[in-house]
């Protein structure tokens, strides 16, 4: 994942294919005593995902941490993560959310990885 939102895209590129600009990420987001699951660093598109809320750490203590929720359930929305403030939180089970951020490089099959 590239933290950086400049890409050369090709047209008609799907989401994970040789010159695409999106590549997903998925995040199995949890809920242990409302500890959720850690965002990987970037910045990526969520789309609506029943049961999964973004929060943001805002404490300065990173070991007692302050959660507010910055995108609510089945909503979409930006998300910036540092890889450690931002979390996935789970409001019923395990649930998968897949989180769209730009190709960073990531292989990919397709017409330009044989040279």
């Amino acid at each position: 994942m590239s933290l950086s939102a400049n890409k050369i895209i090709l047209a008609n590129a799907a989401t994970n294919t040789a010159g695409a600009y999106f590549e997903p990420t998925a995040v199995v987001a949890t809920n242990t005593s409302n500890v959720g699951t850690v965002v990987p660093a970037g910045l990526y598109q969520a789309l609506p995902t029943a049961n999964v809320v973004i929060q943001f750490n805002t404490s300065t203590n990173i070991a007692a941490p302050t959660w507010t929720t910055v995108i609510a359930a089945n909503t979409a929305g930006i998300v910036w993560s540092d890889g450690t403030n931002v979390q996935a939180l789970s409001t019923t089970g395990n649930v998968t959310i897949t989180l769209y951020g730009s190709n960073g490089g990531q292989a990919v099959s397709g017409t330009f990885n044989n040279v």
